[in-house]
C-alpha cells in the first residue's frame, strides 16, 4: 500500500537513497547539514512531505500491491484497541448485541468509505495526505486540519499505549504496573514507526497473523458466555437516540484515518485505478475494525451474565479481555493475551508516521527536521500523556473519537464539493502545492469549516456537554456528525463561488 521502487516487489517499498528537496525548497541550514547524516543509517528513512515526482513511481500495481492495500488496513485495525469501541456498544448506550453489532457495521463502512475515498488521492498527486488538502482548504487554512490531525494520532497513540498497558498488567497479576506496559507497547511503535515505511509494511503485512489466531481462539474461550439475547435498553426515542449515537461513534474511528490516508499510497504510479484503491482500502478498515468491534460487543454483552468479567471489568478494560481467556489456563490464557498487547502497536505506528509528517507541514522551521526525529517527539508527547490518563481510558476513548468525526466529515465534505464541482473541468496541478499564488485562498473552505463546526457543537451529546440539537432526540443522541456535515455542504458552494469571483482563486 506504500512507496515502493521497481527493484522491489510491488509489496515491498523502498526510497531513494538521497534525500530529497524539501517540498518547502527550504535552504539547508547547518542543522539540516548534520540532519542528513541520519540517512547514512541502513535501513533508516528520512524522506519527509516532498512530492513523489512521476519517474520515481512503482509501475501499475498489480493483485498483490492491491491485496497488500487490503492486508495493510486490516492489520492497523484489526487491535486490541479498537474492542473498546464495540464494549462502549452495551455498557454505554445499552444496546442489545444485534443492535449494537448492526450499528457498528453500516457506521463502520460509511466511516472507512470517506477514508477509501481520501486514499485515492494518493497515487494521483504523489503527495501526503494534508499537502492535498491545501488545494481544497488554502495553504494557510489546511494548517488547520494539520494541527487537528497531529491531535487525532496522539490520541490514538495514548488510546493504543493504554489498552496494551492495562492487559499486561492484568496478565501479570497486577503485579507489573501499567505505566511499564505503556512504555514497552511505546518502544515497539518507536521502533518501527522511526526506520520508516519499509519496515512498517513488513511489520503490517505479518503482524494479523498472530492477532486473528488469538481472536478466533478467543471466540472459542469467551463466545459462550456472549448474550446474543437480551433486547437494548430504552424504547422509542431514547432507543433510536442511543442507535444514532452508537452508529455514528462507530463510523468516527475509521473516519481518523481519513486525513493520513493518502499518505501510504504516494508512490504508487498515477494511473493508479482509483476506486480499486478505494476499495482495497475502505474493506481492509470496515473487515479489520469489525472483527475486533463485535468481540468487544460481545464481551459487554456477558459482563451481566459473566461474574468473573464483571469484576474484571471493574477493574479496567484490559482485565476484562484477560478474564476472557481465562478458560485456557492461566498461561496460555495470558499468552494470548500478552500477544493481543504487543499487537497493538500495528495500530500505533502508522498514526506515529503521519503525526510526525504533520509536523513538518506546520512551517518551513518544522521542516527542517526529519522525520525521525519527530516521530521520536511524537511518541514521548502521547507515551507521557497515556501515563498521566491510564485511570480514564474509557472516557478518553468516547470524547476523543467523537471529536475526531466532527472535524473530520466537516474537511472530507469540503474535498468532495470541491472536486466535483469545482474542479470537473480544471482538475488539479499536482506540481503546485507550494504554489500560493495557485492555491485558493481559502476563505470559504475555512468559514465553512466554521459553520460545519458552529452545527457540530449544539449537536454533540457528550459526557460533558449535551446541546440543545441533541436533546430533542430521547434522552440524548450524538448528532454533531451528520448535522456538521449537512451545514458545510450547504455553505460551502455559494461561499466558493463567491471566492472565485472576487479573489479568483
Amino acid at each position: 500500500m506504500d512507496e515502493e521502487k521497481t527493484a522491489e516487489p510491488v509489496t515491498q517499498p523502498a526510497f531513494s537513497e538521497e534525500q530529497p528537496a524539501s517540498v518547502e525548497d527550504l535552504p539547508e541550514s547547518t542543522f539540516a547539514k548534520w540532519c542528513r547524516r541520519l540517512d547514512n543509517i541502513p535501513g533508516l528513512e528520512v524522506r519527509g512531505i516532498e512530492r513523489v515526482e512521476e519517474d520515481q513511481r512503482q509501475p501499475l500495481a498489480t493483485t498483490a500491491a492491491y491485496f497488500q492495500m487490503f492486508i495493510v488496513w486490516f492489520s492497523i485495525n484489526c487491535t486490541a484497541n479498537n474492542m473498546t469501541l464495540g464494549i462502549l456498544g452495551p455498557v454505554l448506550f445499552g444496546l442489545g448485541f444485534k443492535d449494537a453489532v448492526l450499528c457498528c457495521l453500516f457506521g463502520t463502512i460509511f466511516g472507512s468509505a470517506c477514508t477509501g475515498y481520501m486514499a485515492g488521492f494518493g497515487p494521483r498527486s504523489g503527495l501526503r495526505t494534508l499537502i492535498v488538502a491545501r488545494y481544497s482548504m488554502g495553504y494557510w487554512p489546511s494548517k488547520l486540519c494539520v494541527l487537528l490531525n497531529i491531535v487525532i494520532e496522539v490520541g490514538y497513540g495514548v488510546v493504543d499505549c493504554l489498552v496494551a498497558g492495562l492487559i499486561l498488567n492484568a496478565v501479570s497479576g497486577y503485579k507489573m504496573t501499567v505505566v511499564v506496559g505503556i512504555v514497552v507497547s511505546a518502544l515497539i511503535a518507536w521502533i518501527i514507526a522511526t526506520f520508516g515505511i519499509k519496515w512498517f509494511h513488513a511489520f503490517e503485512r505479518y503482524v494479523w497473523i498472530p492477532t486473528v489466531l488469538v481472536l478466533f481462539i478467543l471466540i472459542g474461550s469467551a463466545g459462550p458466555n456472549f448474550d446474543t439475547s437480551t433486547p437494548s435498553s430504552g424504547s422509542g426515542a431514547v432507543l433510536a437516540g442511543n442507535r444514532l449515537s452508537y452508529f455514528f461513534l462507530t463510523a468516527s474511528g475509521p473516519l481518523g484515518w481519513a486525513p493520513a490516508a493518502a499518505d501510504f499510497y504516494s508512490y504508487f504510479h498515477p494511473k493508479t485505478p482509483r476506486i480499486a484503491t478505494a476499495t482495497m482500502t475502505g474493506a481492509g478498515i470496515t473487515m479489520g475494525k469489525l472483527l475486533i468491534e463485535f468481540l468487544g460487543i460481545g464481551l459487554a454483552s456477558g459482563l451481566a451474565s459473566t461474574p468473573a468479567w464483571s469484576a474484571a471489568f471493574d477493574h479496567s478494560t484490559g482485565a476484562l479481555i484477560t478474564a476472557a481467556f481465562d478458560p485456557l489456563g492461566s498461561q496460555f490464557g495470558h499468552f494470548c493475551a500478552v500477544v493481543l498487547a504487543l499487537c497493538v502497536s500495528a495500530n500505533n505506528i502508522p498514526g506515529t508516521y503521519a503525526a510526525a509528517l504533520n509536523f513538518q507541514m506546520l512551517g518551513r522551521p518544522l521542516a527542517r527536521v526529519p522525520r525521525p526525529i519527530w516521530a521520536t517527539i511524537v511518541v514521548v508527547i502521547y507515551t507521557v500523556c497515556a501515563i498521566a490518563g491510564r485511570a480514564q481510558l474509557l472516557s478518553i476513548f468516547l470524547n476523543f473519537l467523537s471529536l475526531i468525526g466532527y472535524w473530520v466529515i466537516i474537511w472530507v465534505a469540503i474535498v468532495l464539493e470541491d472536486e466535483f464541482i469545482f474542479r470537473r473541468r480544471t482538475g488539479f496541478d499536482w506540481a503546485r502545492s507550494t504554489d500560493r499564488s495557485y492555491l485558493p485562498v481559502g476563505l470559504a473552505a475555512f468559514v465553512s469549516f466554521l459553520v460545519g463546526w458552529a452545527g457540530a457543537i449544539p449537536s454533540m451529546y457528550q459526557t460533558y456537554y449535551t446541546g440543545p440539537i441533541a436533546k430533542l432526540v430521547g434522552n440524548g443522541a450524538d448528532l454533531g456528525l451528520p448535522v456538521a456535515m449537512s451545514w458545510t455542504s450547504l455553505v460551502y458552494p455559494p461561499l466558493r463561488v463567491l471566492e472565485l469571483k472576487f479573489i479568483g482563486r
